[in-house]
Parts: C-alpha cells; structure tokens; sequence
C-alpha cells in the first residue's frame, strides 16, 4: 500500500471519529470485515447486539438524549432487513441516525443475487438521505452531508450502503472537519405578533412537544413560564422538558381524547405549541376555527387536519422563548381558573388507588412504586404497551429525557435496547427498562448484552400474558376476547440463564422494595409482576366519562 493511501474502510472509519462519533452498535457480516477491523483500530467502541434491530434502537437512544448521530451497522440483506424498523423509529422520532450497510462487491460479483435486494430504494422512505459509495474518494463528503442531514431539522436517519469491494479501495483522501452552525433567528415580525396574541388572550396554554426537548430550550421555556406563569401541558415525548412537579404543569396527553387535559386544551383560547409536529400522536385537533394556534419551531408546519396553526414562528426555538419572554407583558385579565380546578381534578384522579393492595398489581401501584424507587434524575426506558398510557399520565418527570417514550412509531421491542443506550451514556444515573411481556420477548436476546457490557439495568416487566393495549381496544369495541393472549417463560430462570439476577412480585407490597433494592445492589436485575388491566375500562373510561370536564 502506498504509504499516503489508506483503505476506504479505514477512512470511513476516521471521518466517524471526526465527526465525534463514541459508539457503533451492530451485527456484522462478512462484507463489513474491513470497516470492522478499521472499528478495531479506532477510538471508537463498537458493541456487537444479538439482534440488528436492538443496535438501531440503542443507536437511535444515542442520538435522541446527546443531539449527535447515532450509529448502527449491519450486513446486507437479511440484516439489512433487520434495521428496517429502527430506522422508521428514529425517522419519525425526530432522532439523529446514521445506519451503514455492506454490500457484495459491485464492480465485480461472482455470486449472482445470493442476498442482493436493493436496501438504498428499500431505504428511501424511512430516511433523509440514502445512498452507495462507488468511490472511496467519495467517502468524506458522503459522510459530511450524511451527518449535517441527520442532526439539522428536523433530525432523522440515513442510510450508507459500503460494498466490500470499495471498502478495501486505497484513497488519499481526508476527512472534512465539520463546522458548527448557528440556526437562524425567527423573524421579529413574527415574535411580535405572538407577544400580541398572548398578551391579548384570556385563556392562554403552553403545549411542549418532542422538539422542545433540549437543554437550551429547557432553559428559556422555564423563564417564559417564570415570568408569565401560564399553565403547561407536555405530550408524552415532551415529558421532561420541564420539572413536572411544577404549580403550572397540568398534565401530560397520554390518552387520545377525554382526559382532563384534553379538557384544558379544548378551553383555552391561545395554544402556544412548542416543538410539536404531526409525526407525534396527536393531543387534540388544533385548527383556527376552535383555537389560535401559535407554532413555535426549528420548522414550518405541516399542514393537516388536525394540525393547522394560526402564526408560525420559525427558526431557533431558544431565540423565539427568549425574545417572545423580553417583550411580553403580564396581562391582568388573564383567567387561569378552570385551569387551576382541572389540576386539581386531575391530581386526585391520579393519586387515587396509588395505596391499592390488590395483586395481581394494578397500573396506578405499580406507576407510583415506580416513581418513588426511581431518584429525581433516574431515568425510565419504555417499551411499547398499556403500561405507557398511565406512566404518560400519572409519572411525574423531574428532570429533562428521564422518560423515554416512543410515541411517533409506537414499536414494541424498543424498551430494553434504549435502557442499554441510556445508561450507557448515564453511568453515574439509576436505569430502569419497563416493558411489557410482548415487548420484552421481542427482544430479549439483548438481555445477554447489557449482562456482557457489565451495566447496572433493571428491567421491570409487567406482565399479562398478552397484547394488554390492544386487549382494551378489543373489549372497548365489544369484540370478544381472541386472538391476544399467550404463555410466558418463567422469567426468573430466564434472566439467571442469561447472568443476570430474576426476582418475581408476588404481592403488592415486595415491588417497591424489590426496585430500591435492585437499584442499590447494581448489575442486570428482571423484576417480573403480574398486572391487571382491568383498571383501563373502570379508570380509563367510565370514570373519565362520567366526570370530564363537568367541573
């Protein structure tokens, strides 16, 4: 090799490094040998997952809690295939991603279409950006714009597909050193306008969404709340984004329609909307004929039917709190009252049933044991099932992305693999994974690499022995019981299998204490408890019915 050229493989692998990349999840095949053994030589630190679609889900976490790009590689094809679902989960989760394929050699195959299906065109509808290197003199560039694509707005995934024949191309190519960009400012106009709407509301609202999870914006929502004292309400991906034991939080949209945020939302005059998009789950219809909708965001609106803002503020959501809070006025004949009694109503609703004894265990005691085990800035995993509605509704997040949840694809199997992810970058935080039981086992291969990486992680899985979220549609329909139940494992012999330490709940009062003391000891601990859902339809709907916003 000409002592000025290196392989494309080691060169893919140095423009990573300088774009700050720490961690590679991944399965590897045979066409990604060389990338791997550039990984090797390297700083950064390649985790090897029994599963692709785990690697993506913890390299999504990685982009979701640091900003920065997260990284997943697999094989092509099967493997390949196997991304697919974490890639749309970061896609539609706003989260930076990067995910890198091999590929037979393309210049020169000996092995017909053995695997071949065409994953760039596969890719195209799940990411921002998808392509082949043919070159290795391209490989700067590519990963430069693959990089700005992911992290600018609004952030998603990407996807590089490196053939093993370039990968072991010599070029004298380096990498581009990325520059940090400012986003741009709103347009004062605009703020202008929005101090105008707010001050002249009577009945104005703070909805924060994903998009406002973010150190900065933290910061200078908490100063606009400060000073105006309007009352607030967080989707379930904006959980966090403030202190939720606040006086002015009032809840979070776990439900679809019918909760008492709901009912706040529908009353006020003004929502000021920060960071939301209709890739999340909708809290309510928002169009101008009901409400005047203020959308502040990195980016213009997309305009649907249960989405149509009435002013846009566009560009740094930091900039648009801070100038929006300088210039604004307190008004007087602001009227927070209805507001003030639906927290209450809300309050009782929530805390009520917390102290129940009945086993098995029902949501509200398991949430609050939950939430009284885990320490202020701990931090809670979800999976996807029933148990995320009333952690939604009734968990109370203190510190920002302490609750991770997906509500944007919605994908079961994501709960262990972002509790790894999580505590991989919270060494000094307490973890713990909640899923359910058909969750948990979509990925429970995985178990075997938080054990390996020697992680404190304790994974409570709530168990009952079926699809509970879709068992509540099934009888909220008035169809029979069918089709959503099955068996389990006995999952205390299955975690000692895999290394790790298995306790199971066998009345109320052992979760609580079974919790702290995972949390204390250290190591992979998998608590199973029995739940009975059958609170969904008493709490969820009759009460809810019979008391919504009748105050």
């Amino acid at each position: 090799m000409n002592e000025n050229k290196i392989s494309s493989a080691k060169l893919f692998i140095k423009c990573l490094e300088t774009e700050g990349i720490k961690y590679i999840f991944g399965v590897p095949g045979e066409e990604n040998l060389a990338l791997l053994d550039a990984i090797r030589e390297s700083s950064i630190q390649f985790i090897v997952t029994r599963h692709e679609q785990a690697a993506v889900f913890m390299a999504s976490t990685i982009g979701r809690l640091t900003g920065k790009t997260g990284v997943a590689l697999s094989t092509l094809g099967p493997g390949a295939t196997n991304l697919v679902t974490g890639v749309a989960y970061a896609q539609l989760g706003g989260m930076p991603l990067l995910v890198i394929t091999g590929q037979k050699p393309i210049k020169k195959s000996k092995q017909g279409q053995f695997q071949i299906i065409d994953v760039v065109r596969m890719m195209e509808p799940i990411t921002k950006m998808t392509t082949t290197i043919i070159s290795g003199d391209k490989i700067p560039s590519i990963i430069r714009e693959a990089i700005r694509l992911a992290e600018g707005e609004r952030p998603g995934a990407v996807h590089i597909e490196l053939p093993e024949d370039i990968a072991e191309e010599e070029t004298e190519m380096e990498p581009i050193i990325p520059k940090k960009l400012r986003r741009p400012a709103p347009d004062n106009k605009a703020i202008d306008e929005a101090v105008k709407i707010i001050e002249n509301a009577k009945h104005p609202i703070v909805l924060a969404a994903a998009g406002a999870n973010r150190k900065l914006i933290r910061k200078q929502l908490q100063n606009f709340i400060d000073k105006t004292k309007i009352p607030f309400i967080t989707t379930q991906m904006g959980k966090g984004v403030l202190d939720e034991s606040s006086e002015n939080y009032l809840g979070t949209t776990a439900l679809s329609s019918g909760d008492y945020a709901h009912c706040a939302l529908n009353f006020a005059d003004v929502i000021i909307v920060i960071g939301h998009d209709i890739t999340e789950k909708p809290p309510i219809i928002m169009t101008p004929d009901k409400h005047i909708i203020i959308h502040i965001n990195f980016y213009e609106a997309v305009v649907d039917t249960i989405y149509i803002p009435s002013l846009e503020v566009v560009g740094d959501i930091s900039n648009a709190l801070w100038s929006i809070t300088e210039k604004i006025k307190i008004n007087e004949n602001w009227n927070f009252a209805y507001f003030e009694k639906l927290k209450k109503y809300t309050n009782e609703h929530i805390n009520s049933k917390i102290d129940s004894n009945n086993f098995p265990l029902i949501p509200q005691r398991i949430i609050s044991d939950l939430r009284n085990a885990l320490p202020r800035d701990g931090i809670l995993a979800l999976d996807n099932g029933m148990y995320k509605i009333w952690v939604a509704r009734n968990f109370k997040a203190y510190e920002q992305n302490t609750v991770l949840l997906d509500n944007a694809l919605a994908t079961m199997g994501g709960g262990l693999p972002s509790g790894i992810a999580a505590k991989l970058l919270n060494k000094d935080k307490k973890v713990i994974v909640l899923a359910g039981d058909g969750g948990f086992m979509m990925n429970v291969a995985d178990l075997e690499t938080v054990v390996r990486l020697q992680l404190d992680l304790v994974i409570v899985i709530v168990n009952d022995n079926g699809y509970g979220m879709i068992k509540w549609k099934q009888e909220d329909m008035n169809f029979p019981n069918f089709g959503l139940s099955f068996n389990n494992p006995d999952f205390v012999k299955l975690a000692e299998s895999f290394g790790a330490k298995g306790i199971k709940i066998n009345n109320a009062n052992e979760l609580k204490p079974a919790i702290e003391k995972a949390l204390d000891n250290g190591g992979v601990y998998v608590i199973e408890c029995p739940v009975d859902y059958s609170e969904n339809k008493t709490v969820l709907g009759k009460e809810l019915q019979d008391k919504i916003c009748k105050l």
